[in-house]
């Protein structure tokens, strides 16, 4: 009931009980700012953890669904080879489709290393065979690697599962990094404001004293600080998520580069998340200043 009561009175407000607290100083700087900051910081965070969580999930269905054959032979033999492994793989169920790489596609697979100029015609390099397996179907990689064998001995599959792992692992562990995050700046912000909405207190310490000699309870002056704070952080936290979702929207999207996590920011739906940034923050607030407030009244007594 108390709970309630106090959130009528934070959105109604009431002008005697908020003379209690000055409407400038430091301290009202501090909460603002604080809260701006602290919601810049949550607002990366969040598209941070959200980015994170659907890189984690493409990397783990496209590399799933995906396997390349590896064919090493003599020159003579490359080419009858890859034709076997094809018409084994053509009659494989699971698999969509299988293609070989051409030059091009070998030659610009190693260019990072060695550049766009290797002669790959004139160099031994392995035949590589695209494979990609059907959504709908369980391939038996373990029954067409002795299928493989058996027909194209030169051929080795790699499913990927190396380094797919350690991939979906590091997006998933960035992911939990950035819960953790927003769990911090939750923290740190509900800090700033307790110390924030003590240090009014104290400096209004007079004040409270002659609200208690004209029949003032503890409640009526703590409603004024915890209204104030309160409308603070959330004017602060909705100025610094407006500057943090403006920053995310300039990031560079993967359509203009290929750079690791370009794809940084939120999708559709997704831009309404920030909005519950705000929303946290006079939460936080509200109960920071609401503690503070009573617990430092008590003292004061």
């Amino acid at each position: 009931m108390k709970a309630t009561t106090l959130a009528m009175a934070l959105m109604v407000g009431d002008p005697h009980s908020d003379r209690v607290v000055p409407p400038t100083g430091f301290t009202a700087q501090l909460t603002s700012f604080t809260s701006a900051a602290m919601a810049f910081l949550a607002c990366f965070a969040l598209a941070l953890s959200v980015s994170s969580g659907r890189l984690a999930d493409r990397w783990a269905q496209e590399l799933s669904q995906s396997l390349t054959i590896r064919i090493s032979a003599p020159g003579d033999q490359l080419a009858v080879q890859t034709q076997a492994a094809l018409a084994v793989l053509e009659t494989t169920p699971g698999i969509e489709e299988a293609r070989p790489l051409d030059a091009d596609e070998q030659r610009a697979l190693l260019a990072p290393w060695f550049g766009q100029s290797l002669p790959i015609e004139e160099l031994p390099v392995p035949q590589l065979i695209d494979v990609i397996e059907a959504s709908d179907a369980d391939l038996d990689v373990d029954g067409l690697r002795l299928r493989l064998q058996a027909e194209a001995p030169g051929a080795v599959i790699d499913d990927h599962s190396r380094w797919r792992r350690p991939l979906v692992q590091a997006a998933q562990r960035l992911r939990g990094l950035s819960a953790l995050s927003l769990i911090l700046i939750t923290g740190a912000m509900a800090a700033m404001v307790t110390l924030a909405a003590h240090a009014a207190l104290s400096a209004n310490r007079s004040v409270i004293e002659v609200l208690r000699q004209v029949g003032a309870r503890d409640d009526y002056i703590a409603k004024a600080f915890v209204r104030r704070f309160t409308l603070r952080a959330l004017g602060g936290a909705a100025v610094g998520t407006i500057a943090g979702m403006i920053a995310v929207a300039l990031m560079p999207s993967s359509e203009a580069t290929a750079g690791f996590l370009t794809d940084l920011g939120f999708r559709g739906l997704g831009w309404l998340l920030p909005a519950t940034i705000p929303i946290l923050a006079g939460i936080v607030a509200f109960a920071a200043t609401r503690f503070a407030a009573l617990r430092t009244l008590r003292t004061m007594a």
